[in-house]
Parts: C-alpha cells; sequence; structure tokens
C-alpha cells in the first residue's frame, strides 16, 4: 500500500478541481478565518488514504476510516489542510507553523465548542450592536420613501488636490458603479452633478439628466490625473501629508418592499446619509478606544505601498464608522466570560476586519466588496467599499451582501458544524450528492460520542527549523511548504494580528509574540534581504528534522508549483540534504483559475505532489533521461487532466514538467550528493543536472509536435498510467 500504487490522477484532480471553484461547500471548515493559498482537502484525503489503505483511492474516499495509531507532522502547517485532513480520519497530528495567527486558526477549528451558547452569544452581540450602531446602517428608499432601508455597501472615492491650485477634485479611475451582469442595466455616474444613471449601451451612454455627457472612463489614468479645475497634471498619491481623504459618492441598499423588483437599488447619497457619516466622525471623534490597536505598519514588500500612500498605523486603514462599530463589537466580546466563547467570537471580529477596511475594492460585475485579501496583498484603489458591519437577513433569515457579522457567524456556525459531521460531495452527472460520512470528526475528542478515541492534537507556534521530533516517531508528513518569493503571510496577517492580540491579551496562550513578522519565515523577501539561499537552507533543515524523525520508509509529502526554475533548485537541494529520493511526482490542480490574484497572469493552477522517501520502490516507466521520456509521461498525465475536467495550460505544462525534472535530477544525484557544500555550489550542482536532463521549452516543441499524433498515442499512455504494476520496479 502506498501513493505510488494507489493514488488516482483523474479522480483526485476531478474532485479537486471542483472544490476550488467553491472551497467553502466541500470544505466548510476554512470558514473559521481567512487563510491564504489553501490547497484542496480532497487532495490530501486522496493522498492519505492512497499511503494508508490498501486498494486504489477511488474505493476508499466515501469511506469512514479511523487510522488510530497513525502520527502525521506538517511542519509548514498555515492554514491546516493536511492537519485537518489527517486529523478527521483518525490520526494524531503535530503542526507546526512559525506564524502566530496560522497557530490560532488551526487550534480554533480542531477545539469544540457548544454551537448553541455560540449562537445565543453572537445573537446578543448582533442585537447589541444593531441598538447602539444600526442607524448609522440606515437610508431612506427613494423609491418607496421607506427610511430604515439598510445600506448594504457605501462607496466611496478617493479625493486628490491639486499641487497647483491646492482645490480637492475626485480620483475616479472610471465611472462605472455596476455592469448588466446582476444588474438590469449599467449604472454610471455623472462626471459632474454625480447622480447615478441607468444605461443599457456603454458605448453610447447619452447624457445625464443635468445635460453633462455620461462616459465610462474616469479622469485617473496610469496613477495620472488632470485637474479639472486648472487642468494641472498630477500623480498619485494625489495628497502631501497622512492617509488619503475619500468622499462618498454612492451607497447600494436592501429594501424588502422591492423584492419583486429586478436588480439592485442603488442611489446617490442624500444629506441624511452625509450627516449620518459625520455622526460617525463625532462619535469617534468622542470615543476613548480600548481595544483599536495603535500599532505601525513596519516597512515590507507588501506594506511599502501603504506608506507610498501615507498609511503609517493600521487604524488609519479605516474610517471613523468602521473603527466606531469594531470598538463597539470588541467591547461586547471582552465582556464575555467564558474563554471558549470570548475566543470564537474575538477570531470572528479577525476574519471581519478584511470586509471592514478602507482598502476593499467594489467588484463592478458581481456587486460585491472584494476583501482587503482578495489578492494576496494590500491593494490602494480610488474607489473603495465599505460594508455594512452589522449585515443584512432576508425575509427567509438568511445574509445578505457580505462582510459584516451576520455573514461571518453565518459561515462560523457551518464551519463548526462541520467538525462533526463531515462528507463528502460526489457527482452522477450532473447530480451533485453530499454524502455524511459517518464516523468520521474534526478535534481531539468527539462531543457527541464520548466514547470516540480521542486523538492527539500538538499545535506548535514555532520556527520549523527548530523542530524537535524523535527518531523514528512519524508515520508520514504532508505539508504545503511557503512557495519562494511568493505570498508575504507574516506582513498581510499582521493586519488581524495587531487587533485580535489587542482584544484578548498577550497573556493568551498563543498571543505571546508581539508580530506576526519573523526574521526566519521561509518566503523571498526584498525588505528582509531573504534571498534563494535562505530559502533553501531553510527548507533543508526542516526537512532533515522531518526525514530523522519518519519512520523506515515513511513518506514525506508536499505540494508545490512556481514559475521559475530558481525555486525548484530550493526544493531539489532540501530533499537530498535530508538523504530523500523522490518516488513520485503527481500533478493536481490546487487553485482557482479565475481567482484574483492569478487570473490571467499566465500562472498555474496545477501543484506537483512530490513523494520522498528514504526507500521503496518506483514504478519503472516514471524515470526518464530525456526531453522525449518526460514528454511521454506528461502526454498521460494531461489526458488524465483533461478527463477530470481541467483544460491545461501553458503555465500548467510548465510547472508540471520542472516538477518531473526536478523529481529525476534527485534521482541521478543523491548517490553522489555531497550535503556538506556551499549552498550557492549545491544550487548550482542541481541547475546543472536539470538542465541535463531536458528543458521545458525542449518539452512544449515535442508537445507541440505530438499533437497530431495524440489520438493514436492516448490508448497505450492510457494503459502505461493505469498499470503501475511494482514488479515493474526500481528500488531505492
Amino acid at each position: 500500500m502506498s501513493i505510488e500504487q494507489n493514488y488516482s490522477i483523474r479522480f483526485v484532480a476531478s474532485l479537486a478541481l471542483r472544490e476550488k471553484q467553491i472551497q467553502q461547500v466541500y470544505r466548510p471548515i476554512i470558514a473559521i478565518h481567512k487563510w491564504f493559498a489553501r490547497r484542496p482537502g480532497t487532495l490530501f484525503r486522496g493522498l492519505l488514504l492512497s499511503e494508508f489503505c490498501d486498494r486504489p483511492v477511488e474505493e476508499t474516499y466515501y469511506q469512514a476510516h479511523n487510522l488510530e495509531g497513525v502520527t502525521i507532522a506538517d511542519p509548514f502547517m498555515g492554514g491546516g489542510t493536511p492537519i485537518l485532513e489527517a486529523n478527521r480520519i483518525g490520526c494524531d497530528v503535530i503542526g507546526t507553523d512559525i506564524n502566530p495567527m496560522a497557530a490560532w486558526i488551526v487550534r480554533e477549528a480542531v477545539d469544540a465548542i457548544d454551537l448553541r451558547e455560540y449562537l445565543e452569544k453572537a445573537e446578543s452581540l448582533l442585537d447589541r450592536l444593531s441598538q447602539e450602531i444600526g442607524h448609522l446602517y440606515k437610508t431612506r428608499c427613494p423609491l418607496t420613501g421607506r427610511k430604515d432601508a439598510d445600506v448594504k455597501y457605501f462607496l466611496w472615492v478617493k479625493t486628490g488636490s491639486c499641487r497647483q491650485c491646492r482645490r480637492e477634485f475626485d480620483l475616479f479611475p472610471g465611472y462605472v458603479l455596476a455592469e448588466d451582469a446582476r444588474h438590469t442595466s449599467y449604472v454610471l455616474v455623472c462626471p459632474d452633478c454625480g447622480d447615478l444613471n441607468e444605461v443599457h449601451d456603454p458605448r453610447n451612454p447619452g447624457a445625464c439628466g443635468c445635460t453633462t455627457p455620461l462616459t465610462t472612463e474616469g479622469p485617473v489614468s496610469r496613477n495620472k490625473c488632470s485637474c479639472p479645475h486648472c487642468g494641472h497634471v498630477n500623480s498619485a498619491p494625489f495628497h502631501s501629508e497622512g492617509p488619503p481623504s475619500h468622499r462618498l459618492f454612492a451607497i447600494e441598499y436592501h429594501n424588502p418592499d422591492l423584492k419583486e423588483r429586478p436588480g439592485r437599488l442603488f442611489k446617490k447619497p442624500d444629506q441624511d446619509d452625509l450627516a449620518k457619516a459625520k455622526e460617525a466622525e463625532s462619535l469617534w471623534e468622542m470615543t476613548t478606544p480600548l481595544f483599536v490597536p495603535e500599532d505601525e505598519i513596519l516597512k515590507g514588500d507588501e506594506s511599502s505601498r501603504l506608506h507610498r500612500w501615507g498609511y503609517q498605523r493600521f487604524k488609519e486603514l479605516f474610517n471613523a464608522r468602521q473603527l466606531f462599530g469594531l470598538e463597539a463589537s470588541a467591547r461586547l466580546i471582552a465582556r464575555v466570560e467564558d474563554l471558549r466563547l470570548r475566543r470564537a467570537l474575538a477570531t470572528n471580529l479577525s476574519d471581519l476586519l478584511r470586509y471592514q477596511n478602507m482598502l476593499c475594492r467594489y467588484d463592478t460585475m458581481a456587486l460585491k466588496s472584494l476583501d482587503v485579501f482578495s489578492i494576496h496583498g494590500f491593494p490602494v484603489g480610488y474607489v473603495q467599499v465599505e460594508s455594512n458591519l452589522l449585515g443584512i437577513r432576508n425575509g427567509n433569515a438568511l445574509p445578505v451582501g457580505s462582510g459584516g457579522w451576520v455573514n461571518i457567524v453565518e459561515k462560523y456556525m457551518k464551519a463548526k458544524r462541520y467538525c462533526t459531521q463531515p462528507f463528502e460531495v460526489a457527482f452522477e452527472g450532473r447530480r451533485k450528492l453530499t454524502l455524511p460520512i459517518r464516523g468520521e470528526w474534526i478535534g481531539e475528542k468527539n462531543p457527541e460520542r464520548p466514547e470516540a478515541h480521542e486523538r492527539r492534537v500538538d499545535i506548535r507556534c514555532a520556527s520549523a527549523t527548530d523542530a524537535a521530533l524523535p527518531p523514528l516517531s512519524l508515520d508520514a508528513v504532508f505539508t504545503d511548504p511557503p512557495y519562494y518569493g511568493m505570498v508575504q503571510y507574516g506582513e498581510l496577517m499582521q493586519f488581524c494580528y495587531v487587533w485580535l492580540r489587542k482584544l484578548m491579551g498577550g497573556n493568551v496562550p498563543g498571543l505571546e509574540l508581539l508580530t506576526t513578522r519573523h526574521a526566519d519565515e521561509l518566503t523571498g523577501n526584498v525588505t528582509a534581504e531573504r534571498g534563494l539561499p535562505h530559502f533553501a537552507e531553510g527548507l533543508a533543515n526542516v526537512y532533515q528534522r522531518m526525514a530523522q524523525a519518519l519512520k523506515p520508509g515513511a513518506p514525506l509529502v508536499f505540494t508545490y508549483h512556481h514559475n521559475q526554475q530558481d525555486a525548484y533548485l530550493a526544493v531539489g537541494m532540501a530533499i537530498l540534504d535530508a538523504g530523500l529520493t523522490c518516488s513520485a511526482s503527481l500533478p493536481c490542480p490546487a487553485e482557482m483559475g479565475g481567482s484574483i490574484h492569478i487570473h490571467g497572469t499566465g500562472s498555474s493552477i496545477v501543484d506537483t505532489v512530490f513523494v520522498c522517501r528514504q526507500s521503496g520502490t518506483t514504478p519503472r516507466p516514471w524515470l526518464f533521461d530525456e526531453a522525449g521520456g518526460l514528454v511521454r509521461i506528461m502526454s498521460g498525465e494531461l489526458a488524465e487532466l483533461r478527463a477530470a475536467g481541467m483544460k491545461p495550460t501553458p503555465g500548467d505544462i510548465r510547472c508540471m514538467a520542472l516538477g518531473h525534472i526536478t523529481r529525476m535530477a534527485i534521482w541521478r544525484l543523491r548517490p553522489s550528493w555531497d550535503w556538506t557544500l556551499p549552498t550557492a555550489k549545491k544550487l548550482s550542482v542541481f541547475r546543472e543536472a536539470m538542465d541535463a536532463l531536458a528543458t521545458v521549452d525542449d518539452v512544449k516543441i515535442r508537445l507541440e509536435g505530438m499533437r497530431a499524433q495524440e489520438p493514436a498515442l492516448l490508448g497505450g499512455l492510457f494503459a502505461q498510467e493505469e498499470t503501475k504494476d511494482l514488479v515493474d520496479a526500481v528500488a531505492f
């Protein structure tokens, strides 16, 4: 039994591909709190069952399992996908992450909670907030005259100050407020009077009622804007000192009296709306905050963008109404006596922050708020959206819009219900089936089955480079390591951590550290002067420690993809330094192609799953020594991915090729590898070994040449893919 025998590219890819389109439907547990680039739970479930069950994964996937006595470690825990999947099937788990927010989130996901008591506290909090600040989120409907319609979103535009005439002006990059995908027409803002105009043809928009010609193009282009008063061309950030200013220019609202009316409801703010914004400013000025953090935004690769726009402290990223509402929320949470319930509500507040700030943008097509981390960075746009802090329910008590307490509580409830009632999603044709997996659960103890075996859950906030695990104590390592030079988790999660720590206090276990940033974080970071050698040495250190703790023949399995060869040099060096070889490199879709942060970039959505062992066997057909052999293997895998419903892109093919070349370079170098050489030399040796096998360009040319022959080849390729008989295998 092993991944090499039981894993199915087609079966797991079909599940992972569907999951990544709407991950909360397949794995509600992820709604506990935002984390970045979560890999599919279906992928890690497939890998775990392939390794520890003695049948093909297609036969075991939808069955309940209890792998009592199996111990799994994840040294780069992040959002905890491998930990949660292993824990769910009965394994003891050890999770480590250098970021305290990661440890907090996974612990919150695992720890049991009384959902009845939680919901009572959450509803009580929402009732109190409604009494204190609810009026700040009401507006008059101009269609019916209703005075207490709920605001879904306030739309704000940045304003600039001309460096020549000193007069203010709006910084619209475009005047389209809404497109006609989810509304009955386009909605355009008048450049002169600010009225909202329904337009059916944006190419011929006509004129506003004030006679001003309408246009979709705004005055800001390429971060430059001509002053409408004197014509002087100004450049971003369009103001001199401090954070930028904003002007409220539109509102999307909800009126239950108009539920039969097609489309959305928009309005230009009236005097009462503007007065409420001023009232919020006055209320905030009179407040002595207890829980709004004063922390500075430290210099960094991502935070440097905030500094360019004049933001110096995290509290400056919020407007007065948001600060007043968040402070009120924190004060109510601080009064909750039960620590478990207080932890849950504090986690909710932390997650709510990503929608309650002035970096959120409005999606003019989907007509919703894009949270601050939608592109895995700190975007500073020209038009920002402020969501209703409380949230809105319709007549069926279902959430309307996004970004409020109602939404966060609903998601948390679903997440924690999933812990005791997990399920899988299957398809019969186009029919989707939700299949309960009775007997599995997430947590240390099962609150609904006190007689059930208790699992050991060891969550550590520490650097995996310092991990101390007993020799021969692990049955496997499953992880998703940092991707060199990509998401700056430490910088981004500080945005939430400063609030969470201020609310809960630094004496609460898990919040002892002052910051989520750490000099040893394994990401490339220009500001911190962390380059490829730092990444390679750190990864090698961790893999060495994990390898020493693995039982004989037990696997170290990890997912990885990157567009650049350099990132794979570090992977190869780390595996070889750990004394391992790579017995398999398997492709699986692990990102959503439509994700804002990768859409249109040519990036891959396919991860390579590296399976590494000290000893074992690998199927002989998986070995190659030149580009032709690699193309033979990849042609079969691409056919499997297409059969799973995926359309591989050039970026996917590039990453798949680099994964396979890395595997075979490890295979070749292992007998003579000298881990004592300087890092620069080892990286150079590994690059030479990769280039000697094949290059991505070689693979691309040969694959293009095979397209005409593809139908004739597929029969043999499929047969070879399905025949993983280890009689024809190579031992290592």
